[in-house]
């Protein structure tokens, strides 16, 4: 077990959706939280949310930006005195076809969600390999092993945070640290909206699939997160879709380019 009341939980992403959840739920089990973000805003408002008379740090920093992250280990150390838990949690996306994605775009988003990871792991690992008991925490995607059309940069980061993260729980094997790879499934959040490139139809698709709401999602991840999961499925359609790519991988990219098809005929004006 890896319990949360009072240990000091690094996380990254925390100014909205899934990480304002965990935030809160996190809070809520009694950890000490580091709380980054890009977004100043989101992210105070994240902190207000949590629970008062829990210690909550806000750090705004660029998990692109191997030296913000790197300041932002030393800010945590500082002030709350170590780190048990690493949640790499921050995340973007470019939803466009490959013809229409820049290399801006790519440069973007692998920045965040693929570069973030490895800056996040570079900077607290030293740190977590101090404490008795310690957790490495990522949160990917059913994107890390089922591909999607018009996500090609978002699929591709999270298949290799994916790869990054099982390499590393192998290196780390034996040792007081635990890692969890999370793969949520369709959750409420404005990630959609967010995206570059996302059109109206597609807004609408995604939210038709969003099944779990963002704290269902924060109550799983830290269940797995206390049960030393190494890997935490979240919705009944990260599940099915787990066991569809293992049983007939095929057959279900054949299924999810035939839905694709049928969303691109309602909007034929999206450029390639």
């Amino acid at each position: 077990m890896t319990p949360v009341r009072g240990r000091v939980v690094a996380l990254t992403g925390a100014g909205s959706g899934i990480g304002r959840a965990l935030s809160v739920e996190l809070s809520g089990a009694g950890a000490h939280l580091a709380l980054a973000d890009v977004d100043p805003t989101g992210l105070a408002e994240t902190a207000a949310r949590c629970v008062e008379g829990h210690p909550v740090s806000t750090h705004v920093v660029d998990v692109a930006d191997a030296a913000a992250v790197h300041d932002f280990a030393e800010q945590v150390l500082a002030r709350h005195g170590a780190v048990d838990v690493l949640v790499n949690n921050a995340g973007v996306n470019a939803a466009a076809t490959v013809g229409r994605l820049t290399l801006d775009d790519y440069a973007w988003v692998l920045g965040v969600d693929l570069w973030g990871v490895i800056h996040g792991v570079k900077a607290f690992l030293p740190l977590l390999l101090t404490r008795p008991q310690a957790h490495v925490v990522t949160v990917g995607s059913v994107n890390s092993f089922m591909p999607f059309p018009c996500d090609s940069a978002y699929t591709a980061a999270k298949f290799a945070v994916d790869g990054f993260t099982r390499s590393l729980a192998q290196e780390l094997a034996g040792s007081a640290v635990r890692v969890s790879m999370v793969y949520p499934g369709g959750v409420a959040t404005n990630a959609s909206r967010n995206s570059r490139y996302t059109t109206p139809a597609q807004q609408e698709a995604f939210a038709s699939r969003a099944l779990t709401s963002p704290q269902r999602a924060a109550s799983v991840i830290v269940r797995g997160i206390t049960h030393n999961r190494a890997s935490i499925y979240v919705g009944a359609d990260a599940r099915a879709l787990a066991v569809a790519s293992r049983v007939a991988p095929h057959t279900t990219q054949r299924l999810i380019t035939w839905g694709w098809r049928r969303l691109e005929r309602r909007q034929p004006s999206q450029a390639r």
